[in-house]
């Protein structure tokens, strides 16, 4: 049971897999801090606050004694919008690089020359050949 589990493991689309899993959360990091660090200020400027701290608040919070809000509710529209356009950059490349590998993949067949092999009529001579002998 082991050496199947190794030998399912090890096969290439299981590995590919893997190594796609792990680079596209690295990947989404790097996206979120583009849209965290880049994005929603220059959005936000145009709020005059922070893009993801921006909500519309549903009911009023009451401040305790150290001054955190508690009991407000609030739709958190800011967070919300950052998210989708993290979600749209992270589909957009991963459209491209599946259309990128998908056209190497389309010139490799095409460049794979067409098995060669006898014609009808030197496989008929043969046929003949043999059945003389």
């Amino acid at each position: 049971m082991l050496k199947e589990f190794k030998d399912f493991a090890m096969k290439g689309n299981l590995v590919d897999i893997a190594v796609g899993f792990v680079m596209g959360a690295a990947f989404n990091k790097v996206v979120s801090s583009f849209t965290g660090g880049i994005v929603s200020p220059l959005i936000g400027l145009i709020f005059n606050s922070d893009f993801k701290e921006l909500k519309y608040v549903i009911h009023e919070g009451v401040a305790n004694a150290e001054g955190v809000v508690e009991g407000e509710v609030a739709v958190l529209w800011g967070e919300f919008l950052t998210n989708v356009i993290d979600f749209v950059i992270v589909a957009f490349v991963m459209f491209m690089i599946v259309k990128g590998v998908n056209a190497m993949k389309k010139k490799e067949v095409a460049a794979a020359p067409a098995p060669t092999g006898p014609s009808q009529e030197e496989l008929l001579a043969e046929i003949r050949d043999l059945l003389k002998k």
